[in-house]
């Protein structure tokens, strides 16, 4: 069987993160901002880790929001930070242009000379990280590897993620994660965002159900899902007492220390089970590049 072009490109997460973390955009947030940011899909879940990350170096206020739900009645932020692997996406550059020139706006995008290229003051293009499939993997998290990089000890910690991935990817998957007929994936603080778009990756790749919470969320409620046969997912720390719900349940429980790295593992298993079940990886059903609204 060839290899799936979104396996391929999901591969080479690690040499781009480590290419991001290298580079120093103009219009990058300033300590003490108060930011928002923004994308549509998976740019909105690497946007909510970001804003977590942000928050907890004491960077200042960041919100994460999807585009088509952005706050236009609260005060102006002082930046907003546009993820756009297309550039093209109808609420992005809606909600640009609302915004004005009165609020600096970063654009970070794989697709030079795009719409939203003109719609932001500043951009920063990540087109060596772009990919030929639909499905969004490197382009997303390298973008993220960007803005984390420079945080403090960011730079840092995005060579320790390309490192862990680099084992993510070398390592066999395990028999009963591709096997299974569910999947839970859980994370806290930045981590939920990752947990996020992994639910993502395995319903856009493999038509798959699966579903994401916050960590200390998984109790009250959705443990419920726990069961042979279906997989709980942790991107992080298992809080006290949730391996021995799992157990409890019969249900098969994942751990990993870094989450990017875990989110490279998730991708291969939404690549390995949507192979299994015949379907292209590269081209999901009901999916395309960009979303463009008509009127």
């Amino acid at each position: 069987m060839a290899v799936s072009r979104t396996a391929l490109e999901l591969a080479a997460q690690p040499d781009c993160w480590r290419r991001a973390a290298a580079l120093a955009p103009e219009g990058l947030p300033l300590p003490g901002e108060r930011v928002a940011v923004t994308g549509c899909g998976t740019s909105w879940f690497m946007a909510q880790a970001y804003a977590a990350l942000r928050e907890a170096a004491g960077e200042g206020d960041t919100d994460a929001f999807p585009a088509s739900e952005f706050p236009a009645r609260r005060r102006p932020y002082d930046r907003v930070v546009a993820i756009t692997r297309s550039g093209t996406t109808t609420e992005i550059l809606g909600l640009l242009a609302a915004l004005g020139r009165t609020t600096p706006r970063l654009a970070v995008t794989a697709s030079p000379g795009t719409p939203v290229t003109r719609a932001a003051e500043t951009v920063a293009v990540l087109d060596w990280a772009d990919e030929e499939s639909v499905v969004q993997t490197r382009f997303a998290t390298t973008a993220l590897a960007l803005l984390r990089a420079a945080l403090p000890g960011g730079a840092d910690a995005v060579a320790a993620a390309a490192d862990a991935a680099e084992t993510a990817l070398a390592e066999p998957l395990p028999e009963e994660v591709l096997t299974a007929e569910q999947w839970t994936f859980l994370g806290r603080g930045w981590a939920y965002g990752l947990a996020q778009e992994a639910a993502l990756k395995m319903r856009e790749a493999a038509g798959a159900w699966t579903e994401a919470y916050p960590s200390m969320e998984y109790r009250h409620g959705p443990v419920a899902i726990a069961g042979p046969g279906r997989v709980t997912w942790s991107f992080g720390p298992v809080p006290d007492g949730l391996a021995s719900a799992v157990a409890h349940a019969g249900g098969v429980l994942v751990r990993g220390d870094d989450p990017l790295a875990e989110l490279v593992r998730a991708q291969r298993v939404a690549v390995a089970v949507a192979e299994s079940r015949g379907y292209d990886p590269d081209h999901p059903r009901g999916l395309t590049r960009s979303v463009i609204l008509t009127p």
